[in-house]
């Protein structure tokens, strides 16, 4: 999928953000769900980032952010790793 399909930019320079959690080694469901419970203690327009080394996170995200009408500011994949930013709704 392109960055035209998903409305995020892969690769852009990385946003600032407020909190951040490392879901590193850990398999969907579970970075959906810190992410989802980091949100719902966040103030509208505050940025998370959240780290991942599952494969499928990168879509998952993607599908996540669309769902609860989140913003899924920017995605990095690199060395195994995804990072994500989530800007709270």
């Amino acid at each position: 999928m392109s960055s035209a399909e998903t409305g995020v930019e892969v690769g852009a320079q990385a946003p600032a953000f407020e909190h951040e959690i490392d879901a590193s080694g850990l398999t969907c469901p579970l970075p959906i769900l810190r992410a989802k419970k980091a949100l719902a203690q966040m103030a509208s327009g505050e940025v998370l980032r959240v780290v991942t080394t599952d494969r499928n996170a990168i879509r998952d995200f993607q599908a996540f952010a669309r769902q609860t009408g989140n913003v899924l500011v920017a995605q990095e994949e690199a060395e195994g790793r995804g990072v994500h930013y989530l800007r709270r709704r």
